[in-house]
């Protein structure tokens, strides 16, 4: 991933990552970026565009886990970034238990 605003991330972990610290959460910049994709607000998420830009956010959502994104905000950010056609939206992440 490249080049990423700490104090950004660290912003948006205060609101959107209420479970560990700002610092903590700095840390796991994907889960950050991909809990303001699926629940932020229009500012944070217009932050979140302009400050990372698309292709970090594409990166993030190829890389996204079974349950951070729910199907309306994998929908949208799948047709926003141009990852998917109409009706051609790939399935959310899942767990996969052996």
């Amino acid at each position: 991933m490249g080049q990423i605003d700490r104090r950004v991330l660290k912003s948006l972990a205060s609101k959107y990552i209420w479970w560990k610290t700002p610092d903590e959460a700095a840390d796991m910049p994907d889960r950050v970026i991909a809990q303001v994709m699926n629940i932020g607000d229009y500012a944070d998420v217009q932050l979140l565009v302009h400050e990372f830009g698309d292709d970090v956010l594409r990166e993030v959502i190829a890389r996204a886990q079974a349950g951070q994104f729910d199907q309306r905000s994998w929908a949208y950010w799948h047709y926003r970034l141009g990852l998917a056609s109409v009706d051609q939206v790939p399935p959310l992440p899942s767990r996969r238990f052996a």
